[in-house]
């Protein structure tokens, strides 16, 4: 442990610093450094300092074992300073014990920055090829998210790579008042499940400026999810930028106050998509897509008030997700299908206020044609290209 008084204009405040070597950490990349780390996480969570840091040092690489990071802790900010490597057992028998569905998660604290220029290897592999089959709570089973943050307030992610998770890269549940910025999250184009960020039940959120190629949603944001900034994103290979799905088994879901600005969609399944499963409730509104760029994109402009993903399941419902007051605003690009706007909404439920303003879509194959389908969906269109009809009445 190192005291340090930080002298600044105006302010003095003091920080405590814990570097994982001390508590006994290895960083070979064989030994296990869980039990370092919790060392080192429990006296830097209960230290007193104004900024208490935890510092996993460069050159080193670290391999843990499924580890929770756990608050309140009694500092007013808890900053993990990533510049070495930490990375993920090699194998799923190398999980055996753990009953989570997490490789590392962080619960529950206020004030945490995770930043530096390390990398966080999930060393997925293992997982994507063998599907799960059986017991989900099974250790073996259901691929663990590589950083799960649930409960966390006023936080920051920043700076570092993730690459190759099991599942997803990151998920929040239940956050508040969180910048994600210069993140670079990767995975192949066909590894299942590599959502890039999945946000659930969180409020203020903002994700910026960063680098997401994976092999599924770049970010998905789902149910209980408000006032979320997505900007500068760069995204592909992957399924574009989601909201839900929503309303899964008839539960009752909402998303409101989301903003997509200034992303570009390189060669994904899907660019921007609204997915909604009949039978459920609530509602997804205040959803805007500005400036967005589409580069040889699937399927750019989406609303699903069908989906359904295992299609011997499927029913017809009257009861839905209510979409409305959604914006599609300056968005320009290229699409490989020929449907490359699809507004379908349930005839019960339908889609309001659906406007699409200085929406330009041309085919990206040479000699082939783009068009758009709607149905039952309300709004207006203008400077839109391929004409959306039924905005148009």
């Amino acid at each position: 442990m190192i005291v340090s008084v930080l002298i600044t204009p105006g302010l003095s405040s003091t920080t405590t610093t814990f570097n994982v070597l001390q508590y006994g950490a290895v960083g070979n990349g064989q030994t296990n450094d869980s039990p370092a780390f919790m060392k080192a996480w429990k006296d830097a969570c209960q230290s007193k300092s104004h900024i208490s840091q935890l510092i996993i040092p460069s050159s080193r690489t670290f391999l843990l074992k499924p580890v929770t990071f756990t608050g309140p802790c009694k500092s007013n900010y808890t900053y993990i300073q990533l510049s070495g490597k930490i990375v993920a057992p090699r194998t799923k028998s190398e999980y055996k014990g753990f009953h989570t569905n997490t490789w590392l998660g962080f619960s529950f604290i206020n004030g945490l920055i995770i930043s530096g220029k390390g990398t966080i290897d999930g060393r997925g592999s293992a997982w994507w090829q063998q599907p799960c089959i059986g017991n989900a709570q099974t250790a073996g089973c259901r691929p663990p998210t590589a950083l799960t943050f649930n409960r966390c307030y006023r936080f920051q992610l920043k700076g570092f790579t993730s690459i190759n998770p099991a599942r997803s890269h990151i998920t929040l549940t239940g956050c508040k008042k969180g910048i994600l910025s210069n993140l670079r999250l990767t995975a192949p184009g066909t590894s299942p499940n590599t959502d890039g960020i999945d946000i659930s039940g969180s409020r203020s959120i903002q994700v910026l400026n960063s680098f997401i190629a994976t092999g599924d949603d770049c970010i998905a944001i789902s149910a209980g999810s408000s006032m979320v900034k997505i900007s500068g994103i760069t995204c592909g290979p992957g399924h574009g930028i989601s909201i839900g799905s929503l309303g899964a088994s008839g539960e009752t879901d909402t998303v409101e106050d989301v903003h997509v600005k200034n992303c570009t969609l390189t060669e994904t399944l899907t660019g921007v998509r609204i997915k909604t499963h009949q039978g459920g409730g609530g509602f997804a509104r205040r959803i805007t897509f500005e400036k967005i760029r589409f580069v040889r994109a699937n399927n750019p402009i989406i609303i699903d008030q069908f989906y359904c993903p295992h299609s011997n399941d499927c029913r017809n419902q009257t009861q839905g997700i209510k979409v409305s007051d959604v914006t599609y605003k300056g968005i320009v690009g290229t699409s490989l299908m020929e449907k490359a706007i699809n507004l379908s909404c349930d005839q019960n439920v339908g889609c309001s206020n659906i406007v699409l303003d200085h929406v330009y879509i041309k085919p990206a194959v040479a000699g082939q044609k783009v068009f758009s389908f709607c149905n039952n969906a309300h709004g207006r269109a203008t400077h839109t290209k391929p004409a959306v009809n039924c905005l148009l009445r």
